[in-house]
């Protein structure tokens, strides 16, 4: 039996144990060529009602656990991460259309999660505060008991795997709503790390399923913190729906990432890092670069060498030969980018490159002369489409950046000093000079601002330990105090 074996979790979900949910199973579809690879259980907002009462019933046992037990148990996970890699990543390849570099990407992140993780049970959980009282005055973190994650398709297993390492280390546990269009990759495999770690039954629990079931684990009274990452239509609502109820939402949402490409920059290595950031997963990243801002001077070059670039990059089935772009999600997101894409030409944009598509393959698409009223400079794409817009000078790129709600990730490419400059004028939560927009790593604060998030932060000890537990004041005397009634 494999790690990953269907015959223990076809057909069903994760609560208290692998059990038959109360939706219907759904088939899991390879978007390449549209196969059934399985079947997962659809949960239902009763199963999330139940799974809220064991996963808070469960939590207590595990937040008393020692640290030590608690870091072992992530230890494990990210052991087993690198164990079962090429099982894994075979599944992320064929479920979520990744290529190869981006499953292997995924399980090496997963395991870097859990091994950061592992260190946030012992880390210090307050301080020591002065006190004009004749007592001892502290505030100390204590775990929040019941975190709800919902997590998207385009990188199932870090964008699931980055909340749920954290809170669990610090003594939560955790309602996992999976992506249905990649349950398994974003939802199964990260039952089967922690089963097989040693995670206690009940303080994890696998619910894939619809906006009722998103709903539900938001709603739930149990849950008091929500980590969501998805769209930002969708995460308004999540946002919504957790304040009316008076619960923590981090919400990491869409971006329309800008690349500027400064005069004097490499054209050859911008026009590469600019593809990468556009066409790597076929664009489906929220940290893709959505706008390409080129000085004057290099801007009808880099188009070309951008053109260039998009007519040689090879569009196929990603389990069945090496090539640089797998299919889109799904035929409803497909139509979206085109449909885009379009309007963006017929509004005036000029397409260099791309436009087409066979099935679910969408070739990597150049439009250049964009102005911000088009649709393709303003809307994120989520799709393998390179829009590009010339500038002048600084004041002009810093105010086109700016002149978008998204607040992301902005990369700048060329002199360093320049780039220091726009660095400290652009509204974005991750700036990266001279590389592109796409970057994470599991040490590292992530999250946007404006449209792209709440400001919340995850990655790294003091953003997690903000994020996962309730910061609470504790005082003590040596005796009773006296009282003047």
């Amino acid at each position: 039996m494999t790690f990953l074996d269907n015959s223990r979790w076809d057909g069903k979900i994760f609560i208290d144990g692998w059990t038959e949910g109360s939706g219907a199973a759904q088939d899991v579809l390879e978007p390449a060529t549209g196969k059934a690879l399985g079947r997962y259980g659809l949960a239902t907002a009763e199963d999330v009602k139940r799974a809220a009462a064991v996963a808070a019933e469960a939590q207590h046992a595990w937040a008393a656990k020692r640290p030590e037990e608690r870091a072992a148990v992530l230890r494990r996970a990210g052991q087993l991460w690198e164990e079962h890699a090429e099982e894994i990543q075979d599944w992320i390849v064929r479920e979520s259309g990744g290529i190869g570099p981006k499953a292997a990407l995924e399980t090496h992140i997963a395991a870097n999660e859990c091994y950061e993780a592992a260190a946030l049970p012992s880390h210090p959980a307050g301080e020591v505060l002065t006190s004009n009282e004749d007592r001892w005055s502290f505030a100390r973190r204590r775990p929040a008991g019941v975190v709800s994650v919902i997590a998207p398709f385009n990188f199932p297993l870090i964008l699931s795997i980055r909340s749920v390492a954290p809170a669990l280390a610090l003594g939560n546990s955790v309602l996992l709503k999976p992506d249905p269009r990649t349950a398994v990759c974003g939802g199964v495999t990260l039952m089967r790390v922690f089963e097989e770690a040693g995670l206690p039954s009940g303080v994890l629990s696998l619910l894939p399923g619809g906006a009722d079931v998103g709903t539900a684990v938001v709603e739930a009274q149990e849950v008091h913190v929500v980590s969501f990452t998805g769209s930002t239509a969708a995460g308004r609502a999540v946002g919504e729906t957790a304040a009316r109820h008076l619960k923590r939402a981090h919400l990491e949402l869409g971006g329309n990432n800008a690349l500027i490409v400064l005069p004097g920059a490499d054209l050859a290595k911008a026009a590469s890092a600019g593809a990468f950031g556009s066409f790597m997963h076929q664009g489906q990243i929220c940290m893709t670069t959505g706008r390409h801002f080129v000085h004057e001077s290099l801007y009808e070059e880099y188009v070309a060498a951008l053109t260039e670039k998009a007519e040689h990059l090879p569009v196929g089935d990603p389990a069945s030969g090496q090539v640089a772009l797998g299919p889109i999600i799904d035929e409803r997101q497909l139509k979206r980018i085109h449909a885009i894409v379009e309007d963006s030409v017929l509004a005036g944009g000029r397409l260099a490159a791309g436009g087409t598509h066979e099935g679910l393959f969408y070739r990597p698409t150049v439009l250049a002369d964009l102005t911000p009223e088009n649709r393709a400079f303003s809307d994120e794409i989520f799709g393998p489409v390179a829009p590009v817009t010339k500038f002048s000078d600084i004041d002009e790129v810093v105010r086109l950046v700016n002149a978008n709600e998204y607040g992301l990730s902005v990369g700048i490419l060329g002199d360093v000093g320049t780039a220091m400059k726009i660095a400290d004028r652009v509204n974005s939560g991750k700036v990266h000079i001279n590389e592109q927009t796409v970057s994470d790593e599991a040490n590292a604060p992530f999250g946007g601002v404006g449209a792209s998030g709440t400001g919340s932060r995850l990655g790294g000890a003091t953003a997690n330990i903000e994020a996962f537990t309730e910061l609470q004041w504790l005082t003590m005397r040596p005796e009773i105090a006296d009282y003047p009634f």
